[in-house]
């Protein structure tokens, strides 16, 4: 029967040998298409790592970027910072300016003197337009002790002149205010008693019209706690104080007085101030 079928079909049978000839061809052609196909994805594989170092540099590009907007934010910032000191600065100067000018502006026909000093020290005299206001003059007469004016009070009549130079303007020049003048030569009662000179307000000097600032006509010593005169401040006496209301009379742009206000009306020291540029 087997010799039948195989002459009655068309094609031969494979044999063992041809089968085995034929796994292995399939078994090459097999393998090698995995191995093309590896080449492939081996090939493949840069192509997936090109896009990943331009994600890289483009990471890299935009946080430097980011670093030099955060220096430049920060050198604005500093920036920003000066110039807003350098505006508060011209600010300050600006209203001290106004102040000062609406301070001299507003010296009416009243002001607050206070004349204080170590006994056997240099006499000061500070005007001022309310007692919590910055004087508007404090001169400090260096050649007279407070002392002698003291006794010169006892008399009932002392008159304080100050005296300074009227140079000569060049074109376009304006004369400073009478109140501003640096130096005064300095007379008590008609006699020449040294010089007196312009300051400013510094600690000593606020720390006397503060202690007396709630009295309004006075006479004193204050209690020394070493806050001024420093070294030499205990061997120049106690630290004496007489405050009260002046009356301001203007002369003219180089003349002013002022004339010590007795609240009562009694006959009590009558102190005048004078202020002349000749």
């Amino acid at each position: 029967m087997a010799r039948a079928f195989r002459a009655a079909s068309p094609l031969p049978l494979p044999s063992s040998s041809s089968r085995s000839a034929t796994a292995a061809s399939g078994g090459g052609s097999g393998s090698g298409s995995f191995t093309w196909l590896l080449k492939k994805r081996s090939s493949k594989a840069p192509q997936r790592s090109g896009p990943s170092g331009q994600e890289a540099g483009a990471a890299a590009l935009s946080s430097a970027q980011s670093s030099s907007t955060g220096e430049q934010s920060s050198s604005s910032s500093s920036s920003r910072k000066k110039r807003a000191d350098a505006l508060a600065r011209l600010r300050s100067v600006f209203l001290a300016a106004i102040t000062h000018r609406r301070r001299r502006e507003q010296l009416g026909s009243c002001v607050t003197g206070t004349i204080f000093g170590r006994r056997r020290g240099r006499v000061h005299v500070a005007l001022q337009t309310d007692p919590r206001s910055a004087p508007v003059l404090l001169v400090e007469m260096a050649a007279y002790s407070t002392g002698a004016l003291v006794r010169e009070m006892s008399s009932g009549l002392v008159r304080l002149a100050l005296e300074c130079e009227k140079p000569p303007l060049n074109a376009g020049e304006k004369r400073r205010p009478l109140l501003e003048e640096p130096t005064w030569r300095a007379y008590c009662n008609g006699l020449k008693c040294g010089y007196a000179v312009h300051r400013e307000c510094g600690a000593d000097e606020w720390r006397v019209l503060g202690a007396v600032e709630q009295v309004s006509v006075g006479a004193g010593v204050l209690p020394d706690d070493g806050a001024a005169g420093a070294a030499g401040g205990a061997s120049e006496g106690d630290l004496m104080y007489m405050r009260a209301k002046f009356e301001r009379v203007v002369g003219s742009r180089d003349s002013e007085a002022f004339y010590m206000m007795n609240p009562d009306g009694s006959g009590g020291p009558e102190l005048s101030i004078y202020l002349l540029r000749v």
